[in-house]
């Protein structure tokens, strides 16, 4: 079954709909009501670097378009998905809030008063390496993801909570001193997504995982990106790494941006096609931007859909409590 939305398709709930009794009140009052509107669906994304787009001009890109809780005024990877949306025809309301260097348990420590309202979608990003102090290990991150979708949950129960599997660093892969020195480039980002695994089995208030590394993975295996920048970069192929070889570079964030657009709004990358308006703003060709499109597609495509929860149907009750301000 294709994860993407078929417009030509009836949504899953058509019977249950109240658009037919509506449209009915609305002739009998002879068009004196104006139709609804429906709000926008709001997002959060809660990171680090990786969100904003350190190393990129990816992190001063289009910031009004994105409500940053901190003040920062940086945009990144929230202003593209805001971007992919608009031209989806999709209403979201994008906000971020991002501190550079840090795992989830600061947000939960430091940033609960910002955080602590209602949202339709999450999406949070942990450390780089699971957990700063112990690469590798994820019982930090799974700790503090579990603790942050509940509080979400409290606000409302109806909210999807995503976590974000990031890259494999090349520091941390090429160089002598990295935890995953001496092993295949994928690793990395391999670990991290079953880190990212084990918080989303401990947690009921966790909807899935999104395979940014993933998707990295594939653009090196199929030859659309370098897989080592220490030794140069190969000629037609993109470097996804920005020149830290840590975070990432316009590509780089441009193909994560692309698998969080297709994973939340269940759209096909593909379909933002070679006149995206976001790759041309930032200096990406079109063929550059539909091989990342490529990409994204086939990452999700190859996901296999979350299984059937129960988690949006939980109630807390007395186990939510009003945070202290």
């Amino acid at each position: 079954m294709s994860r993407f939305h078929d417009p030509t398709k009836s949504p899953d709930r058509a019977d249950c709909s109240p658009a037919r009794p509506l449209s009915l009140l609305l002739a009998a009052l002879g068009g004196l009501l104006l139709p609804l509107v429906a709000p926008a669906t709001t997002v959060l994304f809660v990171g680090n670097s990786f969100f904003y787009g350190e190393g990129s001009i990816v992190k001063s890109y289009l910031p009004a378009t994105v409500a940053d809780l901190n003040g920062t005024g940086m945009s990144g990877v929230p202003a593209l998905f805001k971007r992919f949306t608009q031209a989806a025809g999709l209403d979201f309301q994008v906000s971020m809030e991002a501190v550079p260097g840090v795992g989830l348990d600061h947000h939960f420590n430091e940033k609960r008063l910002l955080l602590d309202r209602s949202w339709d979608e999450i999406v949070l990003s942990g450390y780089s390496t699971l957990d700063r102090d112990h690469p590798g290990d994820s019982s930090m991150l799974a700790d503090y993801a579990g603790r942050l979708a509940k509080l979400f949950h409290c606000r409302n129960p109806g909210v999807v909570v995503h976590l974000n599997a990031t890259w494999s660093r090349a520091d941390q892969t090429y160089l002598a001193n990295g935890h995953w020195y001496g092993r295949p480039v994928s690793e990395m980002a391999l670990d991290v997504r079953a880190g990212n695994n084990v918080a989303l089995h401990a947690s009921p208030y966790l909807h899935d995982v999104i395979p940014v590394g993933e998707a990295w993975n594939r653009a090196f295996a199929s030859g659309v990106a370098d897989a080592n920048p220490y030794d140069g970069i190969a000629s037609g192929q993109l470097n996804l790494w920005a020149q830290d070889q840590y975070h990432a570079s316009t590509e780089g964030y441009y193909l994560e941006a692309l698998v969080i657009f297709g994973l939340i709004t269940n759209q096909d990358p593909l379909t933002l096609g070679p006149g995206e308006k976001a790759a041309a703003d930032l200096g990406l060709s079109s063929a550059v931007a539909v091989a990342l499109q490529r990409v994204a597609h086939d990452e999700i495509k190859a996901q296999a859909p979350p299984a059937p929860a129960t988690k949006n149907a939980l109630r807390v009750g007395g186990e939510c409590q009003p945070v202290a301000r």
